[in-house]
């Protein structure tokens, strides 16, 4: 396997880095956008805007979590 240099490392950490931040902030807009259009269409605003905020930050987190897990997994088998 070909050794990579300290600005590929660099660059693929950064790389990973905005791309797990993009998932994680998406999880939670997309939940808020789920409730915000729930409760225009229900006519219940704002509580589900706040329940699809709260389950799109769960969801981030979720998936931040797995990623943690993954890279320990990794650095116990390397």
């Amino acid at each position: 396997m070909k050794q990579q240099t300290i600005h590929q490392q660099v660059g693929r950490a950064i790389d990973e880095g905005w791309g797990r931040s993009g998932a994680f902030a998406g999880s939670i807009l997309s939940g808020a956008l789920l409730g915000l259009l729930a409760d225009r269409w229900l006519g219940t605003e704002p509580w589900l805007v706040v329940i699809g905020s709260l389950l799109g930050i769960y969801s981030g987190f979720v998936q931040v979590w797995d990623y943690i897990k993954t890279i320990g997994e990794a650095d116990r088998e390397s």
